[in-house]
Parts: structure tokens; C-alpha cells; sequence
């Protein structure tokens, strides 16, 4: 089967950064499933792990994560799928990834996908459904009201996938009014169509924005990127009491300067069921088909805002790139080998 591969961590610019490999045809055993991948999405977390970690001795490290596609074969223990469902789901991080023809996944964190999306449409949206659902109603548990400013959330980096996502679900499932950031016109024309009820700059200071829009001070505060840019103002602006949660990967952050409003700090990692075999583990699964039905019922859309070509070692290169230059908005897609 054809994959995309590296087998040294280091910069995009290199011409092995990524490479066009053949590889056996992996055989499902257990409760995973066989897919056979039709399009896939580039998150940061592929950008990151390719710089990162490196492969084991004389192996090959596959990235991707999101995939959209058909199940071609199941293990002999898997109990809601059957070869030829169409699928879309998030993969694990301690597995092989979906830059591949095909590819092995637990049964348990796999959803069906909507009937109203391609493939390519439905592979913009596993990894950053979850996460911004874990985000929401597992972690900052936004249906639970803070005392003060309870109705009210600031999604910071609202252009993104994880923010794309996270707008549209605390509208449909929500009464919350959504502050969400960008700065550039189509980033914010981008977070309006989304559902942001307000749009504001984050490289301009966020806590005097806050306040001028005359909400009061939001209960709940949902960081997506450069957290640690954003910190003070996040500290200054949020409600006492306040919840207030982040995923990405500040180099220093000191949780003290919340003790003062008695704010909680939550985080979120999407992979941490699959990592660890959690009980729960699948919830993932029926998380992405109530995604699903959400998508079908035409209260949320995809968030795929291109697709920029096959899924080849030149395009992922190209998109590698692009996710790293932080001008990204939604989600961009491969589709087809």
C-alpha cells in the first residue's frame, strides 16, 4: 500500500521531511478495523510530532490522525461495524497514522459518517470535534453555570479547526453568547459564519476588548493558541470563579495568578482514552456519531475550508507548511491517493 512517511525529525524544508513509501497491507485483528483511507486532514499535532519524535531504529513514522473512509475488513471481536460502512474518526497517537492506503483502528473511537459530507468534508472534523467536545461539556463543563458571567464564553484562536468546531457546537447545543478571536478580515468573516455573536482581534490586548462589549466578565475561557501570549489578559478578563481551559503547549505556565479569582484550570488532550485504554474509552466513537447527526441535521457544517490535493508526500509537505505558518483557517483536507 501506498503511504507518506519520515524516518528523521526535523524541518518541513528538507526534502525527506516527508516521503512516498510502499508498505504491506496491514491485516485487522481484535476489535479494529480496516479502513480504507479516502481523505485525511493535517492537524498541528502532525506538524509537531514530525519535528519532534522520531521513529524507533530503521522504522518508518506515520502521521495523520483524521480520516474519512471504508471499512474493508473488521477483527474478529468488532461489534458495530461490517466491511463497507463509511467511517470517520481520530486515530490513536501510539499508532501507525492515516497518511496510508490503509489503516488499522479501534472500533471504539470510530464513528459512521454523516451521510451528508464527502469524505473530504468528514475528515475536517474528528480530531477537533472531540477535542472541543471534551473541552466543553467533559472539562469546563459549560452547562453547569459559573456564579457570575456564566452565560458568557471567550473561545480564543476562533478561526482554527479546534475553534471552528467549538462556535458551532456551543450554538447548537448551547444558549451561551460566544466571543471568539482573529484578526485578519477573512479569519473573522470565517468566525461569523461559524456563529461567533462577537469577534475580536487577539493581537490587539483582549481584556479592554472584553469590557468594551459591555457583557461583563465571561464566566468560561477557551484558549486554543499561544496561551501563554494571552495568560495575563486571560487572568485580568475572566470572571471570579471562573472556569478556564486550554490545549496547546505553553513553555512556561504558572497556575498561581488564578488562585486570586479562585479560577480552575482545565486541560484537554483527546488522545488520553485511546493512550491509556480508559474505561470510557468508547465514548469517542458514540461522540463522533452524535456529531454526526448534528452534521445531518444541518445544525453544524464542515469545517473543510480546502483541499489541496492528493495525499502525497509533495502536498503534505506544502500543508505541513501552511499549518506551521499559523494562517490556516478550518480545516485543510487531502483526498485520494
Amino acid at each position: 500500500m501506498k503511504a507518506v512517511a519520515y524516518r528523521t525529525p526535523g524541518p518541513i524544508e528538507r526534502e525527506d521531511a516527508l516521503q512516498d513509501i510502499t508498505l504491506d497491507k496491514p491485516q485487522a485483528t481484535g476489535r479494529d478495523l480496516l479502513v480504507k483511507v479516502h481523505a485525511v486532514s493535517v492537524n498541528p499535532v502532525d506538524a509537531k510530532l514530525r519535528v519532534r519524535k522520531a521513529p524507533e531504529a530503521g522504522a518508518w513514522g506515520i502521521l495523520g490522525f483524521d480520516a474519512a473512509g471504508v471499512v474493508e475488513a473488521v477483527g474478529p471481536e468488532v461489534k458495530a461495524f461490517k466491511a463497507g460502512d463509511a467511517v470517520f474518526y481520530a486515530g490513536s497517537i501510539t499508532r501507525p497514522g492515516t497518511n496510508s492506503e490503509y489503516h488499522l483502528v479501534d472500533e471504539r473511537i470510530v464513528g459512521h459518517k454523516p451521510t451528508m459530507l464527502s469524505h473530504a468534508e468528514a475528515a475536517a472534523l474528528p480530531l477537533t470535534a472531540i477535542t472541543a467536545w471534551e473541552m466543553l461539556f467533559d472539562r469546563l463543563d459549560v452547562k453547569r453555570p459559573t456564579a457570575q458571567g456564566g452565560q458568557t464564553i471567550l473561545v480564543i484562536g476562533g478561526a482554527g479547526g479546534v475553534g471552528s468546531i467549538t462556535i458551532q457546537l456551543l450554538r447548537a447545543l448551547t444558549d451561551l453568547t460566544v466571543i471568539a478571536t482573529a484578526s485578519r478580515p477573512e479569519t473573522q468573516a470565517w468566525v461569523q459564519e461559524c456563529g461567533a455573536h462577537h469577534v475580536i482581534d487577539h493581537r490587539q490586548p483582549l481584556a479592554s476588548q472584553v469590557k468594551a462589549l459591555g457583557l461583563g466578565a465571561p464566566g468560561f475561557v477557551f484558549s486554543t493558541t499561544q496561551t501563554e501570549i494571552h495568560f495575563a489578559d486571560i487572568v485580568e478578563l475572566i470572571a471570579p470563579q471562573g472556569r478556564f481551559g486550554l490545549i496547546d503547549d505553553p513553555v512556561q505556565l504558572s497556575a498561581l495568578p488564578l488562585k486570586g479569582k479562585a479560577v480552575s484550570l482545565h486541560w484537554e488532550l483527546m488522545f488520553v482514552r485511546s493512550m491509556f485504554g480508559t474505561p470510557d474509552m468508547a465514548r469517542q466513537g458514540q461522540l463522533l456519531n452524535e456529531v454526526a447527526a448534528l452534521v445531518d441535521a444541518g445544525r453544524i457544517h464542515s469545517t473543510a475550508t480546502e483541499t489541496a490535493g492528493k495525499i502525497d508526500a509533495a502536498t503534505l509537505r506544502r500543508v505541513h507548511a501552511q499549518i506551521e505558518s499559523g494562517s490556516a483557517r478550518g480545516k485543510i483536507v487531502l483526498e485520494g491517493f
